[in-house]
């Protein structure tokens, strides 16, 4: 990562869109291998959600803002009724931090992704 300013975005550090897919399917491979979250993603298209999911982080990470989907209150609020809770939350934290650990991300710039999830956490679980 020669080259980069301190002033990139945390989407420009992680390296860009390219990156962000290749995060986001590792990742969705360990959470789909989860036993205490994978049942939260039964029926789900995850050709969609992976979709989804690329567009929010590149948001959530500086990068453009192509993310059109629901709230995370709304969008997780079914999920919530079943059962969601903070332990279901740190099981995704956890897989995205050793999704990028497994790509070789820094542990600095796997705090800075672990705070931006953390700012989520209310609204996913609709406190």
């Amino acid at each position: 990562m020669t080259g980069i300013t301190t002033n990139a975005t945390l989407f420009e550090q992680l390296g860009g869109a390219a990156a962000v897919d290749a995060a986001v399917d590792i990742f969705y491979r360990k959470v789909l291998a989860d036993e205490r979250i994978d049942r939260f993603f039964e029926g789900v298209d995850m050709e969609k959600q992976a979709a989804k999911q690329k567009a929010f982080l590149t948001m959530a990470f500086g990068g453009p803002n192509n993310y059109n989907g629901q709230d995370m209150r709304n969008a997780h609020a079914k999920l919530v009724k079943i059962g969601l809770d903070d332990s279901h939350f740190d099981a995704v934290v956890e897989n995205l931090a050793a999704t990028l650990t497994e790509l070789g991300v820094s542990e600095e710039l796997i705090k800075q992704v672990a705070a931006i999830a953390e700012t989520t956490r209310a609204d996913v679980l609709g406190k």
